[in-house]
């Protein structure tokens, strides 16, 4: 029952977020995406590594 609640509590908050300040909620993803691209070629540095 806590765990629906607080998921809808979050939903209800990203879209607010995402309606107040949209320019910084595209900041965000940008950034998520960019450290994820990140870690794949650190992981993939790693992988190539552990090859040689």
């Amino acid at each position: 029952m806590i765990k629906k609640n607080f998921r809808y509590v979050a939903i209800a908050f990203v879209a607010f977020y995402l309606l107040s300040s949209p320019n910084d909620a595209a900041d965000v993803v940008n950034n998520a995406f960019s450290q994820l691209g990140t870690a794949g070629s650190q992981l993939s540095s790693f992988v190539n590594a552990l090859g040689k």
